[in-house]
């Protein structure tokens, strides 16, 4: 077996599976390195199964509307162990499909460890072969985070979350980012009382300020406790608990801490600053626009450069990296417009500018709407869904959509899709509502809620 290749991928997650798929479909002789499993975070640990076990989690209010719609399911029953067989099954599944898309092209997959030696030189670690390629693409990902307090082995990740033994009678998860909203919604609606501490005033930083409030209410309508401007101090095991200090001087026992802290891109133990790859002080890779690091045949792509740490950013990357290098056609990816979706309860979809955001780009035009989701209306729920359009005054072009309530994740996805187009509230005006949907909501505004001008709110 020859050690020369065209390209070599370190990291077979979604970013590096796309690129080396891509580049070998051009030809080029590709090998891809993964020391773990194939698939990555969002297969393996990551969005797949959370989504998977979200889905769980909801049919505790399904249940509970069942009755509104004339249904008698008696007395639900929730089994955790069947539910990560299922999980674990379907990952199965999907790492298969992985590997056969990967073998299909020729791309060589190599169990192992990668140290970067040089420019155009790799070292396995488990094996010891040396390796040299025409170019090497680095898409090892991120890790989660762990605070350095007392007692952090006690804590688990997200990783850890879904592999767990048994639910816990008690969870508190520390963050206040879209993996913790996600994870509380998960272990509530599966019976386990939910706290959620969170150093800031409120969940979601960055996100529409409606979608921030909405989120949480709905969150605590749940039976989420949330607790904000506040730290974890440390953690100590107390019998079967797990008894933690808060800063504002509290002690109170959990079955269990997750932390949910952000995310650290995988670049410790790479070799890569002896090779001469430059490094952010978070440790994330520095790339230009068309994912080359300092390095002319080094390149990353993913949640390693920190540029957006989410899946479909990292197969976009993946590919346009392959076609940039191996297909002859330059190509540079657009990150001026991600839309992003957390899958809580109530869900939240999000695309473009934040009111606070817009407000500063000149004057803007803002309508919104609030109402009971259909699926609600025959029982006594009083979630509010909500759908904010954000435009460029006089119904101009449209600069944020902003939705909170069912199926968010879906409509934000069509919406991205004018978006990206520059369209205006007009164009918006001209598709014909469908009813009764709650999509229909974007597109029959007609007067602003309120407006800005010289940002000012009027």
């Amino acid at each position: 077996m020859s050690d020369s290749y065209d390209l070599l991928v370190i990291g077979a997650g979604s970013g590096g599976v796309r690129a080396a798929r891509i580049s070998a479909g051009y030809g080029a002789r590709v090998a891809i390195i993964e020391e773990y499993r194939v698939g990555g975070t969002c297969v393996i640990r990551g969005c797949v199964p959370k989504k998977l076990f979200v889905y769980a989690s909801r049919y505790k209010d399904l249940f509970e509307l069942a009755p509104s719609f004339g249904w008698n399911v008696g007395t639900p029953g929730f089994d955790w162990a069947t539910l990560v067989a299922n999980k674990d099954k379907e990952i199965a599944r999907l790492e298969a499909a992985y590997v056969a898309g990967l073998e299909r092209p020729g791309v060589e997959i190599i169990r192992d460890r990668a140290v970067v030696t040089g420019p155009n030189s790799i070292r396995l670690l488990k094996s010891g072969r040396e390796l040299a390629a025409k170019t090497i693409l680095v898409a090892t990902g991120a890790r989660p985070r762990i605070p350095d307090i007392p007692g952090k082995e006690l804590g688990i990740t997200s990783n850890e979350a879904f592999h767990l033994d048994r639910l816990p009678r008690s969870i508190l998860i520390e963050g206040g980012g879209f993996i913790s909203a996600e994870f509380a919604t998960i272990f509530s609606g599966l019976g386990v009382a939910t706290t959620i501490v969170y150093r800031g005033e409120r969940m979601l930083r960055g996100f529409d300020e409606d979608l921030r409030v909405g989120l949480e209410a709905g969150l605590e309508a749940r039976g989420v406790t949330i607790i904000h401007q506040t730290d974890v101090l440390g953690l100590r095991q107390t019998g079967k608990d797990i008894t933690v200090s808060f800063s504002d001087g509290v002690d109170a026992p959990f079955g269990a801490v997750m932390f949910a802290t952000g995310r650290s891109p995988n670049t410790s133990g790479l070799g890569l600053e002896a090779a001469g790859v430059a490094l952010g002080e978070d440790g994330a890779i520095a790339v230009d626009e068309y994912s080359r690091t300092s390095v002319p045949s080094i390149y990353a792509v993913g949640d390693v450069t920190n540029r957006a740490q989410l899946t479909p950013v990292a197969i976009r990357e993946g590919h346009a990296f392959a076609d940039t290098v191996f297909g002859g056609m330059p190509t540079a990816v657009d990150h001026s417009l991600i839309g992003e979706a957390v899958f809580a309860e109530p869900e939240v979809g999000t695309v473009g500018l934040s009111e606070h955001d817009a407000a500063t780009h000149g004057d803007i035009d803002v309508y919104v709407t609030r109402f009971r989701p259909m699926m609600n209306t025959l029982s006594l729920k009083s979630d509010r869904m909500m759908m904010k359009l954000i435009t460029r005054a006089g119904g101009g072009e449209v600069l944020g959509v902003h939705i909170l309530g069912p199926g968010a994740s879906e409509i934000i996805q069509m919406a991205a899709i004018p978006m990206a187009m520059k369209a205006s509230k007009a164009d918006f005006d001209r598709a014909i509502a469908m009813h009764p949907t709650a999509a229909e909501e974007l597109v029959t505004f007609k007067k602003p809620s309120y407006v800005y001008r010289g940002g000012v709110k009027q």
